[in-house]
């Protein structure tokens, strides 16, 4: 008889915040046990004062940052250690919708994530991680699915000595 794996059971986890703001800056509270603020802005060109992040690059940093927790939980999985990342994230944005209201998508026209991370992992045991870690990732997926040219490169270094 072959063992099977048991189904882990979780309950479905609640993300929430709630915020205020004037004209097009924002400050932001994220509920849970230890609350955290962070404001949200704009580039002038969208009438913001550039006074703290967009919120497209919150997004960017959302999808950086998700990539990097996931790959903790699937490297525990597989086996595998990991050091240091380093992520560059570029989404490009056609603003004529978002700012004119032409036809279009006000989506991102298309985003790349380069990532580097040290670990023991070579070759197809790390692109085996890379694929898992992305299918797992919440905010990856959440790009993916938009309908947007979607690119990502991974790039294995030694674990320092």
């Amino acid at each position: 008889m072959t063992p099977t794996r048991k189904a882990i059971t979780m309950s479905t986890v609640p993300f929430v915040v709630e915020s205020r703001g004037a004209g097009v800056a924002q400050d932001v509270t994220v509920g849970g046990e230890h609350a955290h603020r962070f404001a949200a802005d704009t580039y002038p060109a969208f009438g913001g004062a550039d006074a703290a992040p967009s919120p497209l690059a919150y997004t960017l940093g959302a999808l950086t940052s998700c990539n990097q927790i996931s790959a903790q939980l699937v490297a525990k999985d597989l086996g595998i250690r990991l050091g240091d990342f380093t992520f560059r994230a570029q989404g490009d944005l056609d603003p004529s919708v978002f700012v004119t209201g032409a036809e279009g998508n006000a989506n991102f026209d298309t985003v790349e994530v380069t990532a580097q991370v040290e670990t023991d992992a070579e070759g197809e045991a790390f692109d085996h991680f890379v694929a898992e870690l992305e299918r797992r990732c919440p905010v990856t997926q959440l790009f993916r699915r938009s309908g947007i040219a979607y690119s990502s490169r991974w790039e294995a270094r030694p674990l320092p000595a």
